[in-house]
């Protein structure tokens, strides 16, 4: 694992990799009406925020004991006091401007740090499982990057082993486009790739799975 160093304040500030692979997790600040604004929509603003913390739940649940280095990203700002476990995750914030500059400027910051195989995923999908992720990451033996594309036309998984520009740029973020415009970029830029099984994100009120709802 990699070694947390603490600033002044406690507040951790940066890793001494000692693994290969990170696993890069993008939250929104659970604000509310700020989470699930679609979902909020139909469901009102208090109960799309609990389903948004039910989210965020699951998410720790099935990352916190991943054998890789682990990263959060928040939208806003870093809750040092919230229930993402210090020792366990990084805490950065977003930097960067539409959805796709922000996760290039992740995965920079993950390759600047010397990490090999970097995977981003995000905090709306309930599928999601800790098994799906580590199949990502022994993919990275085989294949240059993996894919898991959700059947609202995005992903809630991409995979890395170099970061290439293309993959951020001229896409219309949040849309059913995303995924099948990444696929095409992959299929022109030539790199080996391999996709994962769809899974569903959760979005609206007819994505919500039994174990979601309030």
């Amino acid at each position: 694992m990699c070694t947390i160093e603490y600033g002044v304040s406690g507040s951790n500030k940066g890793l001494r990799c000692m693994t290969n692979g990170l696993l890069l997790v993008f939250v929104k600040n659970p604000v509310l009406g700020r989470v699930k604004t679609r979902l909020a929509a139909t469901v009102g603003d208090e109960l799309a925020l609990e389903i948004y913390l039910k989210l965020l739940h699951h998410t720790r649940e099935i990352t916190k004991k991943l054998p890789v280095d682990k990263a959060v990203f928040y939208s806003d700002f870093v809750d040092e006091n919230d229930s993402w476990d210090n020792s366990t995750y990084l805490k950065k914030v977003q930097s960067g401007g539409d959805l796709g500059l922000r996760m290039k400027e992740a995965f920079q910051w993950g390759f600047r740090r010397g990490y090999k195989e970097i995977c981003i995923i995000g905090s709306d999908c309930y599928e999601l499982t800790p098994e799906i992720i580590m199949t990502a990451f022994r993919l990275f033996k085989i294949k240059d990057v993996v894919f898991g594309p959700s059947n609202d036309g995005g992903y809630y998984l991409l995979g890395l082993k170099e970061l290439r520009d293309e993959l951020f740029q001229n896409k219309k973020w949040s849309t059913d486009s995303v995924a099948a415009d990444t696929l095409n970029d992959l299929k022109k830029i030539g790199l080996n790739y391999q996709t994962l099984e769809p899974l569903n994100d959760v979005d609206t009120e007819e994505d919500l799975p039994e174990a979601v709802k309030l």
